[in-house]
């Protein structure tokens, strides 16, 4: 029996990865975080009995506590709570599913404690993969790629030196705006960015893969996952998201990892590896794909791509400029503050306007983010 925790267990990848433990019958959750949706919360509770359940407030904590009443669960709050959650002793395997940098203390915390880390929160490794991925080495920790791109490398490198890696391609599908000019883009809506055409993922990640810039966070996150330079990752457009991604050798061999777009299938990987499961699903048919076509990402009109490479070579503290400008200014145009092209265009001022820490530390990164967020304040 294997004992997970899970970190956001109510947003999209939560959920799914409460699927997979629904279809296997040997993963057994053993704590739960979440932000506010107490209502899905309690529903996961009664269904998989945790022993422990994090929530961020303690008014909501206190709301769960009386609902749950019946049930022998203990709930807990805030920061606190989320680092008693990652280091529960019951759990080997955590989930990192939560949005947003909120995940690095939890991760270090989880990663100190010798638990293994199924990754889907890409901003820790964004903003503090120097930090991470050296730890994880020294507590003898494995950190295993939860998104399906970062998946996909990690399965094609399986048994491959690491050292004869010549390039990483990501794919990405282009989102729904692909083929559209600068122009196009002036009155996007909410809504209109929110219609991905191939994957069904939370808000925040879907207006990031509109704008391209998941993919700039994706890039980041799989320089320190793989160990490799910003300028050897190539991003490829894949309209049907059937490739998730690639490696090149050195001797000009490329290996590729396809499969219908269905999260499931990384989160169980990462839970069983080196192990294969079955899982249920549609599975790709040659006979009626008949062809992958390949395009090349358009930065001039996502400029939010070409400012994240700009991000990862400039290194130390600007990722966190990055990342966090674009948290910011995601979360204003979702409740309709700015404008769709107004993400990339506080995104390059933030960065225009940050003096790089060379080599931040925690807190260093941390008031990074505090010092983009009111710099955008003062100015938005």
């Amino acid at each position: 029996m294997k004992k997970i925790a899970i970190l956001g267990s109510t947003g999209s990848i939560g959920v799914q990865t409460l699927e997979v433990v629904r279809s296997n019958k040997d993963l057994q959750v053993s704590a739960l975080a979440a932000g506010s949706n107490i209502q899905r919360l309690e529903a996961q509770i009664r269904e998989f009995h945790p022993g422990l359940v994090a929530v961020w407030s303690e008014e909501k904590a206190k709301e769960l506590r009386l609902l749950v009443g019946d049930l022998s669960v203990r709930v807990v709050s805030g920061m606190e709570g989320l680092l008693e959650v990652c280091t529960y002793p019951k759990a080997e395997i955590v989930v990192t599913a939560i949005v947003g940098m909120i995940g690095i203390r939890p991760t270090i915390a989880a990663i100190q404690a010798g638990k293994d880390i199924a990754l889907a929160n890409k901003e820790t490794l964004v903003t503090a993969g120097h930090l991470i991925m050296p730890m994880a080495e020294k507590y003898g920790v494995r950190i295993l790629p939860v998104d399906s791109e970062h998946s996909a490398i990690f399965q094609c490198l399986n048994g491959e030196d690491r050292r004869e890696i010549r390039k990483l391609l990501l794919t990405a599908s282009g989102g729904p705006f692909r083929g559209k000019k600068r122009s196009d883009l002036e009155h996007i809506q909410v809504e209109d960015a929110l219609k991905h055409p191939n994957w069904s993922m939370g808000q925040k990640i879907t207006i990031d893969s509109s704008t391209l810039v998941n993919k700039g966070l994706e890039m980041m996150e799989a320089r320190w996952l793989f160990q490799v330079e910003p300028e050897d990752i190539q991003i490829v457009v894949q309209p049907k998201s059937i490739i998730h991604s690639m490696v090149e050798f050195a001797d000009g061999a490329v290996i590729a990892q396809l499969g219908t777009p269905d999260m499931k299938l990384p989160i169980q990987y990462a839970l069983y590896y080196p192990h294969r499961r079955d899982l249920p699903g549609e599975r790709l048919d040659f006979w009626k794909l008949t062809e992958i076509t390949f395009e090349r990402p358009d930065m001039e009109t996502f400029t939010g791509l070409k400012l994240a490479f700009a991000a990862a070579k400039a290194g130390g503290s600007m990722p966190t400029v990055y990342n966090a400008a674009n948290e910011l200014a995601v979360s204003w145009f979702l409740s309709r503050r700015i404008s769709y092209l107004a993400i990339p265009e506080i995104i390059e001022w933030c960065m225009a306007e940050h003096r790089v820490v060379p080599n931040p530390d925690v807190e260093q990164i941390l008031e990074t983010e505090r010092q983009t967020y009111e710099l955008i304040e003062s100015r938005w």
